[in-house]
Order: C-alpha cells, then sequence, then structure tokens
C-alpha cells in the first residue's frame, strides 16, 4: 500500500510520517524542498518534490498512490482564499488524473459553515471538492492547535495574550500529534469508505482563561488572557505587514466561531485525544520556561 503524506516537516506531518514508519510502512513525503528532509528519514522514506499548489507536480509525484494524506499548505499571498483554491485545484487534479482511492483530509472545526470563518472557507472549499469526486474520503476537523501557542511565544513572554473571543468561552484545543495518530489510523485501515467526517477535539474543551491558568503554572510566571476588539486585531496585523485581506482572514477564523457557532460533530469517546496542554507544554514549549 502506497501512502503518500504532504506537509511532513508540519505540525502533524512530522508525527504522522513516523507513526507509518512505525506501522511498517515506506511512505511517500511530498516536499517543495527536500533538502529539509531530517537526514534520520533518509533510508526509511521515499521523496518526490512537489509544490502543493502545482497540479502537475502533485500529479506526477503521486502516480501509483493507493492513499492521501493531503494538508493545504498556510498561504504565502496577499489573499488566503485563492491560495486555498490553488491548492485544491491541484490535489484534484492529481486525484483525478491518478485515480487514487483513499483520501484523509486535514480540515478544522469551523469548515461545516461553508462560508463566513475567514482561512476556514478555503478548507471547506477543499471539503466540497474531495465530496464531488466519488473517491474515498474523511475529513479530520479538527480543533484549536497547542502549537498556535508558540506563534504568540512573545505575548506570552510578555504575560498578556490577546484574544478575540471571550476568555471564558470553551473550544477543543488538541495536540498535533494526536490528530497524527488519528489520521494513521484512517490511513491504515483498509475497512473504510465513502465520504466521512472524524472531529478530533483533544482531551477537553479549554477557554482562554484556563489556558492561560495552566501556562502561569508551567511556565512559573503570570500569563493572562485580554480580550481585545475586533478592530484592534486587525490594526495589529496591518502593522505587522498582512494585507487587509489576509488580516481579514485571520480574524475571521475567531469571529466566524464566535458568535453561537456550534460545532457539527459533538464530542464523544471517538473525538477525544488523550494529550493534555500540560503535558504539551511540559514537552514542547521548554523554550517559554522561566
Amino acid at each position: 500500500m502506497r501512502i503518500a503524506v504532504t506537509t511532513p516537516n508540519g505540525h502533524v506531518g512530522r508525527h504522522l510520517t513516523r507513526a507509518l514508519i512505525r506501522a511498517g510502512v515506506r511512505p511517500l513525503l511530498l516536499m517543495r524542498d527536500p533538502e529539509k528532509l531530517d537526514p534520520e528519514l533518509l533510508n526509511v522514506v521515499d521523496v518526490a518534490t512537489a509544490d502543493s499548489r502545482d497540479p502537475r507536480e502533485v500529479t506526477a509525484a503521486t502516480r501509483g498512490v493507493h492513499a492521501l494524506y493531503w494538508v493545504d499548505p498556510p498561504p504565502t499571498s496577499d489573499d488566503p482564499l485563492t491560495d486555498y483554491a490553488r491548492a485544491t485545484d491541484a490535489v484534484v487534479a492529481a486525484i483525478t488524473a491518478n485515480r487514487i482511492p483513499k483520501v484523509v483530509f486535514q480540515s478544522s472545526v469551523g469548515a461545516e459553515k461553508r462560508h463566513g470563518a475567514g482561512e476556514i472557507d478555503g478548507l471547506a472549499h477543499t471539503e466540497t471538492s474531495l465530496d464531488a469526486l466519488q473517491v474515498d474520503v474523511a475529513h479530520l476537523r479538527c480543533g484549536y492547535f497547542f502549537t498556535n501557542l508558540a506563534l504568540q511565544a512573545d505575548a506570552v513572554r510578555d504575560g498578556v495574550i490577546r484574544v478575540l473571543l471571550p476568555t471564558d468561552a470553551r473550544m477543543s484545543w488538541v495536540a498535533p500529534r494526536d490528530i497524527a495518530e488519528v489520521a494513521a489510523g484512517l490511513l491504515l485501515n483498509p475497512e473504510w469508505s465513502g465520504r466521512s467526517v472524524h472531529a478530533v477535539h483533544g482531551p477537553a474543551d479549554l477557554s482562554w482563561q484556563e489556558v492561560a491558568a495552566v501556562l502561569t503554572e508551567e511556565l512559573g510566571r503570570p500569563v493572562t488572557a485580554q480580550r481585545i476588539t475586533d478592530e484592534q486585531m486587525r490594526a495589529g496585523y496591518l502593522e505587522m505587514g498582512m494585507s487587509p485581506a489576509s488580516a481579514d482572514a485571520m480574524i475571521g477564523m475567531s469571529t466566524g466561531l464566535r458568535d453561537d457557532f456550534v460545532p457539527e460533530q459533538p464530542r464523544t469517546v471517538a473525538t477525544t485525544t488523550p494529550t493534555t496542554l500540560r503535558a504539551w507544554i511540559r514537552d514542547e514549549l521548554t523554550g517559554l520556561q522561566a
């Protein structure tokens, strides 16, 4: 069984690659820059050079593939939704040309809205495009990544994380390695078919207040969550050099899931994964320790 993995150096991909290797699979890794491959993997994986937004490259790289783990790469232009559309076009072209029978897609909680959730709308477009292909597809609707805290390292060090959501509102938080375990199980399981949605909710829903409290305990210094207005957040993004479209797409991921949003998939035993925020901080956020 030939399994291909995109973004193998990403938060989920690096864990998924190793999980497949441990299961006895030699995965095919699609990389824009193969020189960035971890040297310890050279003898246990195959590598194909491909830009995930280039239909010809993705099609050439995935010939003979039986199952594909697809991740839309992060936007790089001033028009994020166009970047997502290009990635969608690339994966659709590859699946169609190579008749890839199974796809596991890394989506997000909120994609079920289809419109009005910022960058998540790009993932929703990929979902609907894959659903139209008449192949077996599983969408992983993942919660908020613990690793997003690393993107706010300066704010954590300063002791104040500024957010758009009410600080007492809970949402699902998840460790990327738990997503990788769910993905590996689906990729290695030949029994499922059709279209399915698998939520990956982490061990518990958390509010920003609760996250700040755990950070305070684990880092040994006060960290608080402060709610700011949409306009203040947008001004901050623009000051950082973001384009207006990029700033709006980033803000939309919070505002679109803020008011009266209820995830389509409720938390169940099947959607609950084990890694806690506290365990993740101890393992992976060591650079912010006091």
